[in-house]
């Protein structure tokens, strides 16, 4: 069959790549794409984003199956409109994409099902939103209640930085992310302000068929820019899988006490979810675990370690987990070795990343080497930066030590001005005790 994936960055480039590894496939198209995915023979390119005019072409030229990577297009409500023409494509109807769309309504959602999160409250009068801050101290975070492209959360460590993160996002709408319905039906930024949680962050994947649930490998990425956790949060310069924190008994209770409760409860407020849910945990030394938030798709950089360790058809699971109970029997079988991604980044990133440096020295797919591309495009025979984080250096090994290794012995070659990453990628899974082979 023909099949196509929705998006651009590297998460779509190690969807399209692992799709195309099946013998079910003809072809995989990616939407719009970008520069790996054109270097690529199996796999072409669609310059499209529109939704209708993307569901038109699904039409002509008779795609079997969509799965659809960022949540740009979820919340524009493209599988609506492909549901609604009668195509088969993978993920959540726009209504139930507000889990990620709309900070405000998921912790709703989660107080409302007494699913485990941070206090919060929401707020989009300014002053309210400082008085709240003064009241209850640093640190706090403050989030934006939108699509921003991973760059809507502070994690403030002082009054100064939450104030400042307040007048950013609300009073300057620097973002330029507004979501609910002001006054006279004027669109408004909104901030969701919660508690501090202490602990280790992991992130939790699972597929979702609108009845039943398989978890994806665990994994764990690095959201600041700098060695030490230190710096920006970013998109995420690292990540590896399987994550250690992700013990069995944490599996178990994330299971448990987020992701079905989740289900449920989406069900029970007649919006069933179907698609990749992905909740961002805080696991504390306890082993206790509460939801960060919620993402309605794979993580990037996340997949590509995932997708590198997964050894069941990729086709074959989306095509069950776009039938209804379709999940019931999936079984996912796991390389037991460790992947892990080291993201390269454009000059700037995050703040203003530079466009137009030209890349150097890609070097050739390998079994346990994969250069997954992003922020990429092809321009007159070269392949140059087009955003942030630019590529993503993701290896297979024994262990997360070996595989760390091998993603660091084959960034050297790789040239582009500007171009940043960290030297510490996957440290939590090599601190002593700890092997990179713990958990799923």
């Amino acid at each position: 069959m023909n099949v196509l994936v929705i998006g651009g960055g590297g998460r779509e480039h190690a969807m399209a790549w692992k799709l195309a590894e099946s013998d079910k496939v003809q072809m995989v198209y990616v939407a719009p794409g970008n520069g790996g995915t054109a270097l690529d023979s199996r796999l072409k390119n669609v310059p499209i984003t529109d939704v209708v005019a993307l569901r038109e072409w699904a039409q002509e030229n008779k795609i079997g199956l969509t799965v659809v990577g960022p949540e740009g297009p979820l919340a524009a409500g493209v599988v609506d409109e492909f549901r609604a023409h009668g195509l088969r494509i993978f993920g959540p109807t726009k209504a139930a994409a507000q889990l990620e769309s709309s900070k405000a309504f998921s912790k709703a959602f989660m107080q409302r099902h007494n699913i485990p999160t941070a206090a919060y409250e929401a707020f989009t009068d300014p002053k309210a939103a400082h008085a709240y801050v003064d009241r209850m101290g640093a640190p706090i975070v403050v989030k934006a209640d939108g699509l921003a492209a991973g760059k809507g959360v502070v994690v403030a460590l002082t009054l100064d930085e939450a104030h400042a993160a307040i007048d950013f996002m609300l009073l300057d709408n620097k973002l330029g992310v507004v979501h609910n319905a002001g006054e006279g039906g004027q669109a408004v930024p909104r901030v969701v302000i919660e508690e501090f949680l202490e602990g280790e962050e992991a992130s939790f994947m699972v597929l979702c068929d609108g009845k039943d649930v398989v978890a994806l490998a665990t994994s764990q990425d690095h959201k600041r820019l700098l060695d030490d956790d230190q710096g920006p949060n970013t998109g995420g310069m690292g990540a590896y899988s399987p994550a250690p924190v992700v013990t069995p008994q944490v599996h178990a209770r994330a299971m448990r006490e987020i992701i079905l409760p989740t289900l449920k409860g989406m069900e029970q407020d007649g919006i069933p979810y179907t698609g990749f849910l992905y909740a961002g945990l805080m696991i504390d030394p306890q082993g206790q675990v509460k939801t960060l938030e919620f993402n309605c798709r794979m993580g990037d950089p996340e997949t590509q370690p995932i997708l590198m360790r997964l050894k069941t058809d990729f086709v074959d699971v989306l095509l069950a987990a776009t039938e209804h109970g379709g999940l019931a029997n999936m079984e996912l079988d796991w390389d037991r070795r460790t992947a892990l991604g080291v993201v390269l980044a454009a000059f700037g990133y995050p703040s203003t990343p530079r466009k137009g440096d030209v890349i150097h020295g890609l070097p050739a797919p390998q079994e346990t080497c994969m250069v997954f591309h992003a922020g990429t495009e092809a321009c007159d025979g070269a392949t140059v930066t087009s955003g942030g984080r630019v590529l993503c250096v993701t290896a297979l090994a024994e262990n997360a030590k070996a595989a760390r290794q091998v993603a660091y012995d084959a960034i050297p070659g790789i040239r582009f001005d500007g171009m940043q990453y960290r030297q510490d990628i996957g440290h939590r899974a090599i601190k002593p005790g700890a092997d990179g082979k713990a958990g799923r």
